[in-house]
Formats: structure tokens, C-alpha cells, sequence
């Protein structure tokens, strides 16, 4: 006779109250669609709201953010917004003439020009017919690209490039779709975690897990992926890291080097598979938030 696992769900524990939802969050303003944010006419209405009987109110759930004498709401879900600088880990959708759209979680495709990435081997010349006629050796329909955006055009449009070596096409990993809004602004996007796997967190909610390489290969220009087997080792890192990603998102945990690793080290006691479950989600976030808070206290 098979046996059968029952879980019945426990009365969850009450949140210490010096203990913040999320990291980061302090006592910013939440809003809900038609809460009235001010009465005072000196404000100006920004992305998020509008005017009623004089009263500014919010048109979406997220959180006010004040400029001046400028009002906003970010929304708490919503695609991606690009802003110039940002890294995105992005799906080639289609190729064009001169160019590859790219699917980057925005509301319209992106745009990747043949001008603007690095031709194989990094070398410096303008792009000829031949070129053109090979961009679907360099990246075809399906291909995953880190990138930078280079440019954000009047309808919303994101315009990439790759001219960096870091940036390219990517070879063996897991990716993870989460939200933009949880993902952390930070310097650099590209960690490597000492746990033996490495994480391309992509500001447009993308997130990329592959295994740390033992050496940069910087004559490829990132076009030339590693197809060889990867060890069962870092396939289980991936795995945790990918769990672990999930359990931060499930509970509106911020996504950044620092609370992927703490949550990282406190899943350990757990197998990979249990990492799914609601209660062990919640037991070691709950662990991260406490470092987290130990770590800016």
C-alpha cells in the first residue's frame, strides 16, 4: 500500500510588530484604487492617479511615492517599465530586418539593433550585408540575451544593446518569471553566489540561475554557450536557489543578492522539493526577514 502524506494547514504566527512586511518597506503609504491620497491642491497628479471633486485618488493598488510637489503610485504588479540603465534577461521572439525583438516582460516587444551588440570575437567594424544575412547563426527565435537598456522611445518601447561582453546569450540555466516590483534596484545585477551558482537579476522580473563558470570567456563576444552536461551537484543548487526565489516572491520579499543567500542558508535543513511547501515557505522567510532586520539594525 502506497503511503499518502496529509498536511493540514496551522494557525499562522503573529508577526512581531518590529517585524516589517518587507524589507526596506518602513511606513510607506499602501493605497488601494479609489483611496484618497490628498485634499490639498498645491499637489500635482502624477502615473497612478487622478482628480475627484478636487481630491486626489488613487487609480491603482500600489505604493505613493512623493516628489516635491509631485504625487505618484507605483503599482505593486504591473509589467515592466523601462528606464535607461537597467539590465533585462529577455526571450528573442522574432528576427527582423537589421534587428531582433525581444520579449521582455513590457507591454510592447523590445528591440535589439544589429548596431548595437558585439559581433563575434568583440571586434570593432560596421555591420555588412554579410552580417545580416547571418543574424540568425548570432541569435534566433528562442535564444535568452541579458542586455542593457540603451534607450525607452515615446510609446513605451524598449531599445537593447549588448555591447558589453557580460551581456550576450545565455547558455544552460533555469529562468524565473516574478514581478518588476520586487525586484531590488541595485549597482550590478550579475551575482555570484559562494553556494557554486551564479544570478542574473533582471530589473524587468526575469531572474537567471546558471552555474558559476570556472572561467570568463572573453573572446566569445557571448555568443558561444557551454552545452556540456552540468553536474548533479549544481543542478541541486539551482534547484534550492530556484525554490528559494519562489518562497521570497510568495511572501513579498524583496529580491537581492543578500536575501537570496541568507534564504539560501536557512532552507538547507529542508529538501529541495519540501521548499514548495506553504509552511516551510513561510518559516524560512520569516528566518531571512530576521537577518535581514539583524543585518540593518
Amino acid at each position: 500500500m502506497a503511503a499518502v502524506e496529509m498536511r493540514l494547514p496551522v494557525a499562522r504566527k503573529r508577526l512581531a510588530q518590529g517585524l516589517p512586511r518587507g524589507a526596506g518597506e518602513g511606513d510607506r503609504d499602501l493605497v488601494a484604487p479609489g483611496d484618497t491620497i490628498t485634499t490639498d491642491p498645491g499637489y500635482m497628479r502624477g502615473h497612478g492617479t487622478y482628480m475627484d471633486n478636487e481630491k486626489l485618488v488613487a487609480s491603482v493598488a500600489g505604493v505613493v511615492e512623493r516628489v516635491n510637489k509631485l504625487v505618484c503610485v507605483k503599482a505593486l504588479k504591473t509589467r515592466y517599465n523601462g528606464e535607461v540603465g537597467d539590465i533585462v534577461v529577455g526571450r528573442i521572439t522574432e528576427v527582423q530586418q537589421k534587428r531582433w525583438k525581444v520579449e521582455t516582460n513590457s507591454r510592447l516587444d523590445s528591440v535589439l539593433l544589429l548596431s548595437s551588440m558585439n559581433l563575434p570575437g568583440g571586434e570593432l567594424r560596421r555591420r555588412s550585408a554579410e552580417d545580416e544575412l547571418a543574424m540568425r547563426d548570432y541569435l534566433q527565435e528562442g535564444d535568452l540575451i541579458s542586455a542593457e537598456v540603451q534607450a525607452v522611445f515615446s510609446d513605451g518601447a524598449v531599445s537593447l544593446h549588448t555591447r558589453s561582453l557580460k551581456y550576450g546569450k545565455l547558455g544552460q540555466g533555469v529562468l524565473v518569471q516574478v514581478s518588476p516590483s520586487l525586484v531590488k534596484r541595485q549597482k550590478t545585477h550579475f551575482h555570484d553566489l559562494p553556494c557554486g551558482a551564479s544570478v542574473i537579476l533582471g530589473n524587468n522580473g526575469f531572474t537567471w540561475i546558471y552555474p558559476t563558470p570556472e572561467q570568463k570567456d572573453e573572446e566569445a563576444g557571448g555568443f558561444i554557450t557551454n552545452l556540456e552536461p552540468v553536474p548533479l551537484p549544481d543542478r541541486e543548487v539551482i534547484s534550492r536557489l530556484r525554490n528559494c526565489i519562489l518562497a521570497l516572491v510568495a511572501q513579498k520579499l524583496m529580491l537581492y543578492d543578500t536575501s537570496i543567500l541568507y534564504c539560501y542558508e536557512a532552507s538547507l535543513p529542508h529538501q529541495i522539493k519540501d521548499l514548495l511547501k506553504p509552511e516551510v515557505m513561510e518559516e524560512i522567510v520569516l528566518q531571512t526577514r530576521q537577518r535581514l532586520l539583524e543585518l540593518e539594525g
